[in-house]
């Protein structure tokens, strides 16, 4: 059984064994490529979140009404990539194993795969949604495999071709494209057109639904380390969030890539506490 964090999200004050979701925080970004800082992104959503009130007139329900427990950020050995993806598969496991929805706060994109590998072992068929400014499907970025940049390819080889859905994409290099258009994974540029069709195919099957926070334009969210003009609006993310957890069977979920030191007027840590609080609403 894992111990209640001091400072909890806002309204998450249930106990372990009662709880049906289980929120933690990953402090991690020694592979950012462009600005760091995202190690600051849990912590940050957890003591801005009580500007938040715990009700949502979106969905007139409480966050209280479900039963949510926060067992705080991870201590990692920051500097040993593959330590640090162990933890987290480490704790999903703990969660999964109690029969209990993981709920990951990042921390960098390369967070996910630590969770996913936990996840999959459970749920085989598992099939990803993943919404993102960047493909993150290189082979390497720089030589190095285990990298933000990297993220999506490394799930692929586990999970396989035709069960990675990406939306909202608009950056990357030309050979993630190209080896994207070959068929291994389904990518919608731009967007969330196709969402809905998406949602309807996977239907029962187990899905892992993935939010990288840059999907969101730079004038909504500059706080991030790798900011693509060209985004979605805040309601357009919600709406697509929506859609997926009240249409699909989420097993594992995380939210990740706020770096609060580069929006000082708090903002962006605003925006990435909202979307964290309506997550968890829908999810109850």
């Amino acid at each position: 059984m894992l111990n209640k964090n001091i400072v909890n999200f806002i309204g998450c004050e249930s106990e372990y064994e009662d709880a049906d979701i289980v929120l933690f925080g990953v402090p991690f970004d020694s592979t950012t490529s462009y600005r760091p800082g995202t190690r600051f992104g849990p912590s940050a959503i957890r003591n801005e979140s009580y500007g938040l009130e715990t009700y949502s007139p979106y969905q007139d329900k409480e966050i209280t009404d479900g039963q949510i427990f926060d067992s705080g950020d991870l201590e990692l050995p920051l500097g040993d990539t593959q330590r640090v993806l162990e933890s987290i598969e480490e704790r999903t496991n703990v969660i999964l194993e109690d029969g209990k929805l993981p709920f990951m706060i990042g921390g960098e994109h390369l967070v996910t795969l630590g969770s996913v590998r936990a996840v999959h072992k459970k749920y085989p068929d598992l099939h990803i949604i993943h919404f993102d400014a960047h493909a993150d499907l290189r082979e390497d970025y720089l030589g190095v495999k285990l990298s933000h940049a990297c993220v999506i390819r490394r799930c692929w080889e586990s999970l396989g071709d035709g069960r990675i859905h990406q939306f909202g994409i608009r950056s990357g290099d030309k050979e993630e494209f190209l080896w994207a258009r070959e068929g291994h994974v389904k990518m919608q540029k731009f967007s969330f057109d196709g969402l809905s069709e998406t949602i309807g195919k996977l239907k029962e099957k187990p899905v892992y639904f993935t939010i990288d926070l840059d999907v969101l334009d730079p004038s909504v969210f500059p706080g991030t380390g790798t900011p693509e003009a060209g985004g979605v609006s805040f309601m357009e993310l919600f709406q697509a969030v929506l859609d997926v957890v009240k249409g699909c069977r989420v097993v594992g979920c995380d939210v990740n890539e706020l770096s609060p030191g580069y929006d000082t007027s708090g903002v962006s840590t605003a925006v990435a506490g909202k979307l964290v609080r309506e997550l968890l609403i829908a999810f109850s």
